[in-house]
C-alpha cells in the first residue's frame, strides 16, 4: 500500500493564534505530529500543507522533509473542507506522477497520538475492505439516554429507545480526531461525512481532546504536568 501521510497547518486559527507553532511543552505544536509521521515506516511521502511562513520555516530548519507546495489561500480559510486540503494534495503529486492508495491524516491539534494506535489503524485498514479508518473514543453521552435535539420548540432524544439506564444503551463513540486513514479512491468519490464503510479504532478518553480554544490549551498542558510529575 502506498500511503502519503498529509499534516495540515494552516496559518490563522482565531481559537488559539499561532496554534500550530504555539510552543507546548518547549516545542511547536507541529513537531508532535510531524514526529508521529517520522516513527511509521509504512510511509511513502510525508506532506506538510500549509500557507504559514512560519511553519515553512519550523520543518526546514528542524527535518529533513520538503516542503512540497505552499497552500493557496483560497484552500485557506475557515471555511475550507479537510477533503478540498486532501483533494488538492492528491492532485499535486498526480501531476508529479506520484499516487498513493490511502491518506493518513494527522491533524496537529491532537499531539499526543500514539505510534502503536498509528499502526494498528493501519493494519485494520489494509484488513478490512473500507473506506476510511478513524480513531474514537466512547462517549459518555449517549443519543438514545443524554443527548438531545430541539424540535418545535421542545427537546427530545437524538434516537429513539426505550432505555432508562445509560449503560442499557449501544455505546456511542466520539472521533477524537487524532488519526484518519482514508482511501484516495474514497475521498475522491465523496465527502468524508457521506462515507459508509467507516471503521473504528477505539482510543482511551484521555485522547479526546481536540486544542480549539485556549481552555483545550490549558488542559493539555494540565496533561501535561500530571505526566510528568507522576
Amino acid at each position: 500500500m502506498k500511503l502519503l501521510c498529509l499534516i495540515p497547518a494552516r496559518r490563522d486559527s482565531k481559537g488559539i493564534p499561532g496554534k500550530n507553532w504555539k510552543l507546548l511543552n518547549g516545542k511547536p505544536l507541529i513537531n508532535y505530529s510531524i514526529e508521529s509521521a517520522l516513527s511509521i515506516p509504512n510511509i511513502d511521502t510525508i506532506c506538510i500543507s500549509t500557507n504559514s511562513d512560519e511553519i515553512i520555516q519550523i520543518v526546514e530548519s528542524q527535518f529533513e522533509i520538503p516542503i512540497h507546495f505552499k497552500r493557496p489561500e483560497s484552500l485557506s480559510l475557515d471555511t475550507t473542507s479537510s477533503r478540498e486540503v486532501i483533494l488538492h494534495a492528491i492532485e499535486y503529486f498526480q501531476q508529479l506522477d506520484k499516487s498513493f492508495d490511502a491518506i493518513l491524516l494527522l491533524q496537529p491539534t491532537s499531539p499526543f497520538r500514539q505510534k502503536e494506535a498509528i499502526l494498528d489503524c493501519l493494519q485494520l485498514f489494509e484488513t478490512k475492505q473500507c473506506d476510511m479508518v478513524v480513531s474514537v473514543c466512547e462517549s459518555p453521552y449517549n443519543p438514545y439516554y443524554n443527548i438531545y435535539t430541539e424540535s418545535n420548540g421542545f427537546l427530545e432524544k437524538s434516537l429513539k429507545g426505550s432505555y432508562t439506564r445509560r449503560q442499557d444503551c449501544p455505546p456511542a463513540f466520539l472521533i477524537n480526531g487524532s488519526i484518519y486513514i482514508i482511501s484516495v479512491d474514497s475521498i475522491v468519490k465523496s465527502e468524508i461525512h457521506e462515507m459508509e464503510k467507516i471503521v473504528k479504532y477505539t482510543m482511551p478518553w484521555k485522547f479526546h481532546l481536540d486544542l480549539d480554544g485556549p481552555e483545550d490549551w490549558i488542559e493539555m498542558e494540565k496533561i501535561i504536568h500530571q505526566q510528568k510529575s507522576q
